[in-house]
């Protein structure tokens, strides 16, 4: 498994500027002068990477600690996955679903056998993934289980992040992704996330399905209690409802297993899946369910110009090699083992909270140490690069090709931050 050769001290503190020097410099002015203001990024203005560091414009180099929201599980600059991206880029990038690939077979087979499921519909983004899943598990409910028509109701959960479309943000209770931007499409009951009970109680004769990440992300890498991935799949069954698993950012790794329902050996009727899946080099998605699930869709009801394209199918089925191996998901349950000691020992340190899944965790600062955005913008100024959620929590998911001495220095630069 290849790692970064750079040694934390390359990354030291000293060779960093402030975070107001970088607000002024060129590089960033100009990268915000044309675009929509829709993200507020750390002003790092990246031109190259590799493994788990990155390289700005001017030379200095940054630990990263995200790894693109899990998208670059297996790092930057991957040489396995380069070498199969760019021997494809030289064949055949596009055909449209109108026509079949030779890479379309060993991507679906692969996809499906990692699953454990017959089928999988690929698409491009994670939004587009789970829009699929909700048109899906509505076709089944009519289909199937015999809803009445438009009486369809997918039941989800509070916290919940599942994309931007405004189908999605319309069940999110997240103020900055919902208001403003309705009407919103009916159909979706939310119970408080982690309560089964409320959970089964909302559960009727109309539910077509329950749509949960096993592990919040966006709200701050949120572990349900222990049972409740096995009471909603028990539920499901008993009321012949589909579990759908958005499996997007926790998938694929970076819990420590293949995916975070097998904490609790729990298979969902239909994985959702998405980032790692294109080894930080192309946009793939996918949904992955039996034919008893996706044989419902007919030729000309649901697709993509671009989903289970040549270049894509290529990197994901290397992907998907990469983790039939379980050598990635054994590394970072290894890591994450260290990521857990070392967080909870800051637990009143700067720090009031930690949760450690695998390489994933949150860690909410005390606020009498400063915002998330403040603590992940002093991490920047030592060249460790984070994020902040919800105003103060920062999310840590460093590549899973991390050297276990740089994640080391990177979080002892942590600790040094809120420590104060």
């Amino acid at each position: 498994m290849t790692t970064s050769v750079t040694t934390p001290s390359q990354a030291s503190h000293a060779t960093h500027p402030s975070v107001h020097e970088l607000e002024g410099s060129a590089a960033f002015t100009r990268s915000e002068a044309h675009t929509a203001h829709n993200y507020h990024p750390l002003p790092v203005v990246v031109a190259d990477a590799e493994g788990a560091f990155m390289t700005d414009v001017d030379g200095r180099r940054y630990l990263d600690l995200l790894a693109g929201y899990s998208a670059l599980n297996f790092g930057h600059s991957h040489p396995g996955l380069l070498r199969v991206a760019h021997e494809q880029l030289d064949k055949l990038t596009l055909t449209s679903r109108a026509f079949v690939h030779d890479q379309f077979a060993d991507f679906t087979e692969g996809l499906a056998a990692l699953c454990g499921k017959d089928s999988v519909l690929p698409m491009n983004t994670g939004a587009e993934a789970v829009e699929t899943a909700i048109k899906v598990s509505r076709k089944w409910g009519y289909q199937v289980k015999g809803v009445p028509t438009d009486q369809a109701e997918i039941i989800v959960a509070s916290g919940n992040f599942h994309g931007r479309t405004t189908t999605i943000v319309g069940f999110s209770d997240d103020p900055a992704a919902h208001d403003d931007f309705g009407p919103f499409a009916p159909g979706f009951v939310t119970v408080p996330y982690g309560d089964l009970a409320a959970l089964e109680a909302a559960i009727t004769p109309n539910t077509v399905a329950v749509l949960v990440e096993p592990i919040q992300g966006e709200g701050g890498v949120v572990i349900p209690p222990e049972g409740y991935l096995r009471g909603i799949r028990a539920a499901c069954t008993a009321a012949n409802v589909l579990f759908a698993a958005d499996e997007i950012q926790a998938g694929l790794g970076r819990t420590g297993r293949t995916f975070a329902c097998d904490h609790e050996d729990v298979v969902p009727d239909i994985y959702v899946l998405g980032k790692a899946l294109g080894g930080g080099i192309v946009p793939v998605s996918a949904i992955v369910a039996d034919n008893d699930v996706l044989g419902v869709l007919r030729p000309g009801q649901h697709g993509s110009t671009f989903g289970g394209n040549p270049l894509a199918c290529a990197v994901g089925a290397e992907v998907v090699r990469m983790l039939a191996t379980g050598d990635f998901q054994r590394r970072a349950a290894e890591l994450g083992e260290m990521v857990r000691e070392r967080l909870e020992g800051l637990v009143g340190h700067g720090v009031v909270g930690v949760r450690v899944r695998g390489l994933w965790a949150g860690v909410d600062i005390d606020p009498a140490r400063g915002s998330g955005r403040e603590i992940c913008e002093a991490l920047m100024e030592r060249g460790v690069l984070a994020k902040d959620t919800h105003g103060s929590t920062i999310r840590l998911a460093p590549p899973l090709v991390v050297d276990a001495d740089d994640l080391a220095w990177g979080l002892d630069q942590l600790a040094e931050v809120v420590a104060g």
